[in-house]
């Protein structure tokens, strides 16, 4: 009987050291979500044919950019991600050419540790007619690449789809960077920050453009 007794305490006590290890083995998640382009871009405004101050925009950028080897009022290309809509018009197409200048850049150094660089919009051309814009950086995305570029930007030049193969072609927001206040996109890691060709830069309109 005392055997008896004493095996059951023991695999009782197997059992609590069990779950316990199991309780603390157990991952914790915690949820994380991420704002991605994700289709052509509605315009709010009650004015026709125009984009409103604060309006976004996603471009894809052409060439790399870097707080290493950027030089002040060095120009930069990027491409429209998505359409840009007005009660189902198509205002600025997939694939429209937005202009920039690099309005101020600090390399990584000892003094200033972490680099950064900032982006100015002020050119954009649709259908072969250039505006002036006025915009800047709200948010910069890293791309996997250019997916199915062909089919898919058939896609957009016939219905308001997406170049690219954007959607589903994220990594999400660009690690080691942070926007900063006018639009400065700097490095966290005490380190350059590196844009390359491809990254999606979201960028705000801070003036009114009629693309009537």
């Amino acid at each position: 009987m005392s055997s008896l007794i004493r095996s059951t305490i023991i695999l009782s006590a197997m059992g609590v050291m069990a779950c316990g290890a199991t309780t603390r083995q157990a991952p914790r998640t915690t949820p994380t979500t991420t704002t991605v382009p994700a289709g052509p871009t509605e315009v709010d405004s009650s004015a026709r044919g125009v984009i409103p101050v604060g309006q976004e925009l996603d471009v894809r950028l052409q060439s790399t950019l870097s707080s290493e080897t950027a030089t002040v009022e060095q120009r930069f290309e990027a491409t429209t991600v998505v359409d840009v809509r007005q009660d189902g018009r198509v205002l600025v197409p997939a694939g429209s050419i937005v202009r920039g200048v690099v309005s101020a850049v600090k390399p990584a150094g000892r003094i200033e540790r972490a680099g950064s660089l900032t982006l100015s919009f002020d050119r954009m051309t649709v259908r072969s007619r250039e505006y002036t814009i006025r915009g800047m950086a709200t948010e910069v995305f890293e791309s996997r690449g250019i997916r199915e570029e062909v089919g898919t930007a058939g896609a957009g030049a016939g219905v308001g789809g997406v170049i690219g193969g954007l959607l589903g072609g994220l990594k999400g927001a660009v690690i080691g960077a942070v926007i900063g206040a006018g639009g400065a996109i700097a490095a966290t890691d005490g380190k350059d920050i590196h844009l390359p060709a491809g990254s999606i830069i979201r960028l705000r309109f801070d003036s009114a453009v009629n693309v009537n």
